[in-house]
């Protein structure tokens, strides 16, 4: 089976903001095109019309569902398969869910890719409801041993392919610079990522490395809180909050850090620790959802408890510290990351769209259950 003159409805968010999902979603539409596929876009967070419907609440989640699930229906018309990038909550079952639907009433094979670190609270709530959807899926795939762990315990089978990282794009830096104190943050400014930690760990870490500065890339409703934490922490100076970056700004800033922090608090296989990695760059993670079987400790990132800046500080000078341990982190982390090429990538993906379209794919939930 080849991807080129395939017709592919793929459906998830699109940037802005520039989340992870939203980042995969257009990179995979990028990357099936170059390969000749035909790839028709239904994005669940298009941008209100009229604007000012986005600020009434409740009258707004209706305002974009109703063209969404007309957008939906079109395009499923038109294709050949349905990649479905799906996440928890009230996305699932707004946007994701439908899709599932749709895609069956049409007679198109969907496949479920399912993101984020909240899945298995997700389904501890609501598996009632998503095993009937799943069971209308020709195929499940999640980006992580983590999620194919947690899908399997509440009885849905789910494949591994994972995130894509643009190694053209995010690689070292071209020319070797001097060692400094740079760290970055790469999360959206939200209470799931744990922004917070990072800015208390970086006063710890400044306390004892003058010349150390923080860059949080990112946007989100928190913004304006966590400046005021860094100026209540006596930081404010040393900290730039970039805001939004695009994918070029993004490598560059990798490219000039002498490390990151993931302070996230909730994660599956984020894809800034993947970049930061690609970028030759070393990491200390909160230990949370689907960081270990991501990374390493000591091996190929430093891990620390989720809500510890103590803890996230004393690794980080560690790290500053102990040229040694950083160069071994590079090198390590920096090996790791040719999984995740496209060139490594595309073959998996490729396979279960051939499962997803041959006539006797069976779903998910009964592959499990039987």
């Amino acid at each position: 089976m080849s991807l080129a003159g395939l017709r592919i409805a793929l459906v998830g968010p699109l940037p802005p903001p520039a989340g992870g999902m939203a980042n995969q979603t257009r990179q995979l539409a990028e990357l099936l095109r170059e390969e000749g596929a035909t790839v028709e876009l239904v994005q669940v967070n298009a941008p209100y019309r009229p604007a000012w419907v986005g600020r009434i609440q409740g009258l707004r989640a209706f305002a974009r569902l109703l063209p969404y699930l007309w957008s939906l229906w079109r395009a499923a018309g038109r294709a050949d398969l349905l990649h479905v990038m799906a996440n928890s909550g009230w996305s699932w079952h707004l946007f994701s869910a439908p899709a599932v639907w749709i895609g069956a009433l049409r007679g198109r094979p969907v496949v479920v890719n399912y993101h984020g670190g909240e899945a298995e609270a997700f389904l501890t709530r609501a598996a009632g409801w998503v095993r009937p959807t799943m069971v209308k899926a020709a195929r499940l795939v999640v980006p992580s041993g983590f999620l194919l762990d947690v899908f399997s315990r509440f009885g849905m089978a789910a494949q591994i392919v994972p995130n894509v990282v643009d190694l053209q794009r995010f690689q070292p830096a071209g020319q070797a610079r001097p060692a400094g104190a740079h760290i970055v943050v790469a999360r959206n400014l939200e209470e799931i990522y744990g922004i917070g930690t990072a800015l208390r760990a970086f006063a710890l870490i400044f306390a004892q490395r003058p010349d150390a500065r923080l860059s949080v890339a990112g946007s989100g409703p928190l913004e304006a809180e966590l400046k005021a934490l860094a100026e209540r922490l006596g930081v404010a100076a040393q900290v730039r909050f970039t805001g939004r970056l695009d994918r070029d700004q993004m490598a560059a800033l990798y490219q000039a850090a002498d490390l990151t922090l993931n302070p996230s608090r909730v994660d599956n296989m984020p894809v800034s620790v993947l970049e930061a990695l690609a970028c030759g760059v070393p990491v200390v993670s909160t230990d949370v959802g689907g960081i270990p079987y991501l990374v390493q400790h000591e091996h190929t990132a430093m891990l620390v408890p989720r809500d510890d800046p103590e803890a996230m500080a004393a690794a980080a000078l560690r790290v500053l510290g102990d040229a040694a341990l950083a160069a071994r982190l590079r090198q390590a982390g920096f090996g790791e990351i040719g999984r995740y090429s496209w060139q490594a990538v595309r073959g998996e993906l490729l396979a279960v769209y051939g499962e997803a379209m041959h006539p006797s794919h069976q779903p998910a939930v009964r592959r499990t259950q039987e």
